[in-house]
C-alpha cells in the first residue's frame, strides 16, 4: 500500500475547510496541503472553489444534496468567525447591501447574497417567500455557515424572519399588509374589468414599478409574495431582533415597523429617509453601531 505525506491535512471540503486551506497556502512557505470531505452529502470542489473561500471571487452554481441551484454570492471578510448575512428587498440585488455596509462591521465575516430571480441569480420558476427561505437555508448549510446574524430589507426582511436567526435585523421589513391608497385600487379593479376582453396587451399600463420589465415567473413570484401577512410569523420568531424604518418611507410605514417590533419584542429605531434610509452614511454607521452593540450583550 503507497502511503501519501502531506504537510497540512484539513478535514472538511466546506466553506471552514477551503478558507483555512487558502489562508494557509498564502501564509505558510511553499506548503503541501490536502483537503479531504468526508461526507457525500457537502458541496462538491469544483474549479474556483478555493477563491470562492479566499473571499475574493463569486460562485453561482452550489450542489447540495445532489440537487443544483444558482445562487450568487460574495464573502467579505473572510477570516473572521461570526458572519452576517445579508438579503436585498425586492427587485434589488446584493450589490445595493454591499454598498451600504462593507466598509463596517469588518469584525464580522460578511455574506452577500443574490436571491433567486434577482440580481446574478437567475431562476426559471416561480417562488413563494417560504420557498426562498428553504432554499436559503440550504444554500448556508452547504457552505456550513450557521445563521447567527442575518440583515434582511423589504421583501428579505421576510426571508430572514422565517431563517429565525440568533440575531435579527431588519431595515423596513415587509410583512404587514397596508391599506392601498384609492387610485391603486381603481387601476387593479379597472385591470380585472378588461381582462377577459382580450386587453392584455395593456398590463404594462397598470403593473406596479415593482414589476416593470420581469419575466412571467417572477410576476407570478411577486403576486404570491406581495400581499402575505407575516404577524403571525413575526410572533413566533425568536430572534433577538432589532427593527430600523426610515421616516418618509412609503413603501413600509412607520406604522408597519411599530407594529413588527412590538410583534417581535424588539426595539425600532426610526432613521430619516425613505425605503433606502439604510444607504446614507450616518444612518449606515448607526445601524452598524446598533448591530455590534446587540451581539455585544
Amino acid at each position: 500500500m503507497k502511503i501519501t505525506y502531506t504537510d497540512v491535512l484539513v478535514v472538511g471540503g466546506g466553506l471552514a475547510g477551503m478558507s483555512t486551506a487558502a489562508r494557509l497556502s498564502n501564509t505558510l512557505s511553499n506548503p503541501d496541503i490536502t483537503v479531504v470531505e468526508p461526507s457525500d452529502l457537502a458541496t462538491s470542489y469544483q474549479p474556483g472553489q478555493t477563491l470562492v473561500g479566499g473571499g475574493i471571487w463569486e460562485k453561482k452554481d452550489i450542489i447540495y444534496n445532489n440537487k443544483t441551484f444558482a445562487i450568487s454570492y460574495e464573502i467579505l471578510n473572510y477570516n473572521q468567525n461570526n458572519i452576517i448575512v445579508f438579503l436585498h428587498g425586492w427587485g434589488s440585488n446584493k450589490n445595493i447591501m454591499k454598498q451600504a455596509f462593507s466598509k463596517y462591521g469588518k469584525k464580522f465575516k460578511h455574506i452577500y447574497i443574490d436571491m433567486p430571480g434577482f440580481g446574478k441569480s437567475e431562476t426559471e420558476e416561480v417562488w413563494t417567500t417560504y420557498k426562498y427561505a428553504q432554499k436559503i437555508d440550504n444554500f448556508l448549510e452547504s457552505l456550513n455557515i450557521e445563521k447567527f446574524c442575518i440583515v434582511g430589507h423589504s421583501f428579505g426582511g421576510k426571508v430572514a424572519t422565517l431563517l429565525n436567526p440568533k440575531y435579527l435585523i431588519l431595515l423596513s421589513s415587509a410583512g404587514i399588509v397596508e391599506k392601498k391608497p384609492l387610485k391603486v385600487k381603481l387601476k387593479i379593479k379597472l385591470y380585472k374589468l378588461l381582462k377577459p376582453f382580450g386587453i392584455a396587451k395593456i398590463k404594462k399600463l397598470f403593473v406596479s414599478d415593482d414589476v416593470k420589465g420581469m419575466s412571467e415567473n417572477m410576476y407570478q413570484t411577486f403576486k404570491n409574495v406581495v400581499d402575505e401577512d407575516f404577524r403571525e410569523e413575526f410572533r413566533k420568531c425568536t430572534s433577538k431582533s432589532l427593527v430600523f424604518g426610515g421616516s418618509e418611507d412609503k413603501a413600509v410605514s412607520p406604522n408597519s415597523n411599530k407594529i413588527i417590533s412590538n410583534l417581535l419584542d424588539a426595539p425600532y429605531i426610526m432613521l430619516s429617509g425613505e425605503h433606502y434610509f439604510f444607504t446614507n452614511t450616518k444612518n449606515k454607521k448607526t445601524i452598524s453601531k446598533k448591530i455590534k452593540k446587540l451581539i455585544k450583550e
